[in-house]
């Protein structure tokens, strides 16, 4: 019966990861059969171990209770904090002035210096930081974020395996070998570790973006449609902050990413250049811009007006400038036969209908250049509204508006940003000084960015990736099933058996492969347990340094590239990615036979096999 057990869960293993890469059926799906399968297999035909351990449902299901899973979901609640408050939207824009050339080296320099830091931190965290800060950069420059994020992931890993604290999987392998008589110090792994992360450095700088198809993703989709311009208005109240700004040059140098078209002063239209113009309370400025800077300067509070004023016909929304984390923009379209189509937007009774405002208009054909409150609608005109998630959702299955859903997007609380930050310099700093376990630091600074009001359950909920909830159960139910079955150990015994009296070097390379592949089905952590004490074992019955197979046993296990479930930091970046499983076998499968190719030549010399 355990022959069958052993068996049927390779089989099971083996059909998962064909449907998995196939990327004919969802990984929600597979994920759900394959836990399904394993339920069944070891359900209705109940397995015992050698060690009298029976393998149940309960086993089967731990790894929904697992604290990669808490981590991972928390983390990724943290970050939706962070974009939420423009937290780092100050370093974003410092590493992309140190790549002012052009966006790919600003990208680069980043990844630079993700690997260098992962050498000497845990990469998790290290990872952790860096994805918000490309987001911003991807989104600024409208790089693909499909292009930056795996080479996020794939660097940190490589960073990780050059020194003795790299990733955890380092200083557990270094326990087991140090039980077996073989010490592991702080940069016995960095020669052999620095060649193998620079080779797969320039893998992942210069080939794998090219291996990664286009898609469409959120970022790339508001890339496509920030570019499209809006018409608003500003309001120059009475300490506002365009209050007493003079035009130099006939422009406004000090008002960014929005471009003045007309100035409205007691009624009467200036039009540029403004020459020796100072804004005066009572000023209208009509502007045009993109969704993402009108979105910038409501964030800023620029687009606030006059409190005193009974309407918010021109952008007068004092009262909900600066916007908490329910305010939204949104865009909607005015549908043919409309109700609204020929009135003004002051009259047209839309604002005190659905308690929103109208930030801008934009029209296909040329539109006058006057004042927002003096524009009549048109059938087809895009408008540029914000309000409470509330107000925006009572506008569903309107027939005389149509709302674009997809566009829905929250304005950063910048008022927060200075707290998101310290909760999230927090969880780094106490993940990565081993302070506390990273699952508690985690789920506590989620926990803190809901509490604070940093960002809404709404938005926390949004966070959470169900693909990777589902895909993350999956792997740890076929690895528990894989190792209590014995199959993990019965290939490793294969693996020497069949390399028996075969040159040292040949062994090595073989074991190293070996170790490479198993490595993205279990988790790296098992395979270093697994395979350092065969390893050594093996090494000393053929009369070579056990050093340079513990550090093979290392260097194998840290190639977890080839598939999502391989590594934690894999899976932090597929959600922001929007990468499916198919993604990292393509372009991890590569990088894994680069470096082991890159070890099995160096590794006799390095050595001296």
């Amino acid at each position: 019966m355990s022959e069958f057990h052993l068996v049927a869960t390779f089989l099971i293993i083996i059909a998962a990861i064909v449907a998995f890469a196939s990327d004919r059926f969802s990984v929600e799906g597979v994920s759900i059969g394959v836990i399904a399968a394993l339920l069944i297999l070891f359900g209705m035909l109940p397995y015992q171990g050698p060690n009298g351990a029976q393998l149940g449902p309960g086993e089967l299901l731990a790894g929904f209770g697992n604290p990669a899973l808490a981590t991972v979901v928390a983390l990724l609640i943290v970050g939706q904090g962070l974009f939420a408050t423009d937290a780092l939207e100050l370093p974003a824009r410092a590493f992309g002035k140190l790549g002012a050339s052009g966006p790919k080296l600003a990208v680069a320099i980043i990844l630079c210096v993700t690997g260098a830091i992962s050498a000497f931190l845990n990469n998790t965290p290290v990872v952790v930081i860096f994805i918000p800060i490309l987001t911003v950069i991807a989104a600024q420059h409208r790089v693909p974020a499909y292009r930056v994020y795996m080479p996020l992931s794939f660097i940190a890993i490589l960073g990780g395996m050059t020194t003795l604290i790299g990733s955890s999987t380092n200083m557990i392998a270094a326990g087991v070998a140090a039980k077996s008589g073989v010490t592991i110090d702080f940069f016995d792994l960095t020669g052999m570790g620095v060649i193998l992360a620079g080779t797969g450095t320039l893998y992942v700088l210069f080939l794998l973006p090219r291996l990664l198809k286009d898609r469409v993703t959120p970022i790339s989709r508001e890339a496509s449609a920030n570019g499209s311009q809006f018409l608003g208005e500003i309001a120059v109240t009475r300490g506002h902050r365009y209050e007493g700004m003079t035009a130099k040059a006939g422009f406004f140098p000090d008002i960014l990413n929005l471009t003045p078209r007309l100035l409205i002063r007691r009624d009467i239209p200036i039009l540029p250049p403004f020459d020796e113009i100072t804004l005066a309370p009572g000023d209208r400025l009509i502007v045009t811009g993109t969704r993402k800077s009108f979105m910038e300067a409501i964030a800023k509070g620029e687009k606030g007006a006059d409190s005193e004023s009974p309407d918010i016909d021109s952008l007068d929304a004092a009262d909900l400038t600066p916007p908490d984390a329910h305010f939204h923009l949104v865009e909607a379209i005015i549908a043919p036969g409309s109700r609204y189509e020929g009135r003004t937007i002051q009259l047209s009774g839309l604002q005190a209908q659905f308690d929103v405002a109208v930030f801008g208009v934009q029209r296909k054909s040329r539109m006058a250049r006057a004042g927002l409150s003096e524009i009549r609608l048109e059938a087809g005109d895009t408008l540029l509204i914000g309000g409470r998630l509330e107000a925006i959702e009572s506008m569903r299955g309107n027939h005389d508006i149509l709302l674009l859903e997809h566009s829905t997007e929250s304005v950063p609380q910048r008022r927060k940003a200075i707290m998101a930050a310290g909760i999230f310099a927090a969880i780094v700093l106490l993940s990565a000084f081993d302070i506390s376990p990273i699952v508690v630091n985690a789920i506590a600074g989620a926990a803190l960015m809901i509490a604070t009001g940093c960002l809404t359950l709404n938005q926390a909920n949004r966070a959470f990736d169900k693909q990777i909830f589902l895909l993350i159960g999956a792997s740890i139910a076929m690895a528990t099933a894989l190792e209590a079955t014995g199959g993990a150990a019965l290939i490793a015994r294969e693996t020497v058996a069949m390399m028996d009296g075969a040159p040292t070097a040949a062994l090595l390379s073989v074991l190293f492969l070996v170790m490479a592949v198993l490595t993205n089905i279990l988790s790296n952590n098992a395979v270093a347990a697994l395979f350092m004490p065969i390893a050594i074992d093996v090494a000393r019955r053929a009369g070579a340094p056990p050093e340079a197979f513990a550090a093979a046993v290392v260097y194998a296990a840290n190639c977890s590239f080839a598939t999502p479930i391989g590594y934690q930091t894999n899976l932090l970046v597929m959600g922001p990615g929007h990468y499916k499983f198919s993604d990292f076998v393509k372009g991890g499968v590569p990088l894994v036979a680069i470096i082991w190719l890159t070890f099995s030549i160096l590794a006799p010399w390095y050595y001296n096999l």
